[in-house]
């Protein structure tokens, strides 16, 4: 099993949760405001703090230090400001460190999904809202591609259409990481409730 939660909990944010993912599988979480998706998120990425027990690949993510987990999990936070002036290609190329044979095709591909063909020279201070977003996702796909790197394992999403254009947010559930999706779980909160799949930890379908 790839990832297990049992009464994962953050005291006044995140009531307890027990549930376990299979790789490819893919879950919505969906909720009202406050209802602690973020938090759920973060604590799966593991980057926030929680009582109980979350396990990647049957190990604790206490037992996982940052380089380790940034091979096998990508995460896109809910906001994140541009880190400096450097071009979009410099930031794409920053999350690239465990490319394989395929790079280069893989990666052209979803630029061009993503409509960011043309940007690879734009300094991440001149992108425009939306643009900053669809870099944000290029950056966290490639960066555990299974072509690309064969380590990669957990991809986590919060609010991906967040600031997206009409277009690429239309084209955006279907393809923003389509070229990632074998193999892998993908975690992705919805500000809007939807189908749930069916898996065995349905409470972290609520959170």
């Amino acid at each position: 099993m790839l990832l297990r939660l049992q009464q994962a909990a953050v005291p006044g944010r995140l009531l307890p949760l027990t549930g376990e993912l299979a790789a490819g599988q893919l879950l919505h979480v969906a909720g009202p405001n406050g209802a602690g998706k973020s938090t759920l998120l973060s604590v799966i990425a593991g980057l926030q703090p929680a009582s109980g027990t979350v396990l990647l690949d049957e190990q604790p993510l206490s037992d996982w230090n940052g380089a380790a987990m940034a091979r096998v999990r990508g995460w896109l936070p809910q906001q994140q400001a541009p880190l400096n002036q450097m071009p979009v290609w410099h930031y794409l190329r920053l999350h690239l460190k465990q490319a394989g044979g395929q790079t280069d095709d893989r990666l052209s591909t979803l630029l061009k999904r993503l409509q960011l063909q043309d940007k690879l020279s734009r300094s991440l201070t001149r992108l425009s809202g939306g643009e900053w977003q669809r870099v944000r996702l290029a950056a966290v796909c490639v960066q555990i591609d299974p072509h690309i790197n064969p380590h990669g394992r957990l991809l986590i999403l919060d609010e991906p259409m967040t600031a997206l254009d009409i277009a690429p947010a239309k084209s955006g559930g279907r393809s923003d990481c389509r070229p990632v999706r074998g193999g892998h779980q993908r975690y992705r909160q919805q500000s809007r409730p939807q189908p749930q799949p069916a898996t065995g930890g349905s409470g972290l379908a609520d959170g």
